[in-house]
């Protein structure tokens, strides 16, 4: 045997290597759930061809000036007819003719029914005879990069490392002191930092496959852009991983049930699955929540892989986001030394 198989950080790597390998629910959550994922989003909000959006008349005029817009289907109803197609959601507006002119029955909070109105006010007044002021032409651009696919795919991967960092690292440290097993380690002449740098150098080992196979399947299925250096994205991912297997260390340093690392594990990540901008963007929340909201490991994370990923940005143009992961990696890990049970 050679003197890296004698080694007993080599040895702890790779088993905590083969147990994850082993288990078929980390490899579902690992490896297919984020592309899964992927794939229902990616579906559910592709890009597709502006809908035609169904709308209602109160006379043959105007029923016909509604049909003449592209974006419209519309019927002719009477108003009883008319506000019960309304109320049962088979049309989003009623053009009602009177004395005064048109008048427009419509739910103001749904904006697909503030988009009819819009163009039901261009065709009836274009029936009228209005002409536009102004010659108004269109140039029509599809950019690979402004989809929400691509979007969602850094934010994708930024909860998928978070999730297998924090939940792989913590639920093995609780398992092994739950069963005893710490207190066995810890009688043996293995040094203390090789088993928890085992776990970090398993996880490393495990980034690699479920980074490749994640974005390699966005790229190839979706066609995702990749504009900044691929060696960035890479140390990004290396360092995100880091940051939440350091927390996952902070959460399971004291816990000594699995149902007490589970629910701080919920309690630490739950907040940045909401607020972190995986699905939608950070900036959707209240100013008055930003600094919290800019301060999250997720949220910094998400923020730089986007910038790499969309952007083309270079890591030296992402100061602020960097730094941020660098303390939340540098503290919870020095915390989590401090007040490791070993028992």
């Amino acid at each position: 045997m050679t003197s890296l198989e004698h080694s007993s950080l080599y040895q702890l790597t790779l088993v905590r290597f083969k147990l994850v390998l082993r288990e078929p629910e980390a490899i579902f959550w690992i490896f297919i759930f984020p592309i899964l994922l992927a794939v229902g989003l990616g579906i559910a909000f592709r890009n597709r061809p502006p809908e035609v959006l169904p709308v209602g008349a109160t006379t043959l005029q105007l029923t016909q000036a509604l049909a003449a817009e592209n974006g419209l289907k519309a019927t002719e109803l009477n108003e009883a007819a008319g506000r019960q197609a309304l109320a049962t959601g088979n049309i989003l507006l009623l053009a009602v003719e009177g004395p005064g002119g048109v008048k427009f029955e419509y739910d103001d909070t749904n904006p697909d029914a503030r988009n009819a109105r819009l163009l039901a006010d261009r065709a009836i007044q274009a029936a009228a005879g209005r002409r536009d002021a102004v010659s108004i032409q269109n140039q029509l651009i599809h950019e690979t990069g402004s989809r929400y696919i691509d979007f969602v795919v850094p934010g994708l991967l930024g909860m998928n490392l978070m999730g297998s960092a924090m939940w792989g690292l913590g639920f093995a440290i609780v398992e092994g002191r739950q069963k005893k097993l710490l207190k066995r380690m810890v009688a043996s002449p293995m040094p203390r930092w090789q088993y928890l740098t085992a776990f970090l150098l398993s996880r490393l080992a495990l980034l690699v496959i479920e980074v490749v196979v994640f974005l390699g399947f966005a790229w190839v299925a979706f066609g995702v852009p990749f504009r900044g250096s691929l060696w960035e994205l890479g140390l990004l991912c290396v360092l995100t991983s880091l940051v939440f297997s350091a927390l996952g260390l902070l959460v399971a340093s004291r816990a000594r049930t699995m149902e007490a690392v589970s629910g701080l594990m919920n309690l630490v990540m739950l907040p940045m699955w909401i607020l972190s901008g995986v699905f939608f963007s950070a900036s959707r929340f209240p100013a008055v929540i930003q600094p919290l909201v800019q301060a999250l490991p997720l949220t910094a994370a998400i923020d730089t892989m986007r910038g790499n990923m969309l952007e083309g940005t270079h890591m030296g143009a992402m100061t602020a986001p960097l730094a941020i992961l660098l303390a939340w990696l540098v503290v919870p890990f020095a915390v989590s030394l401090r007040i490791f049970r070993w028992r």
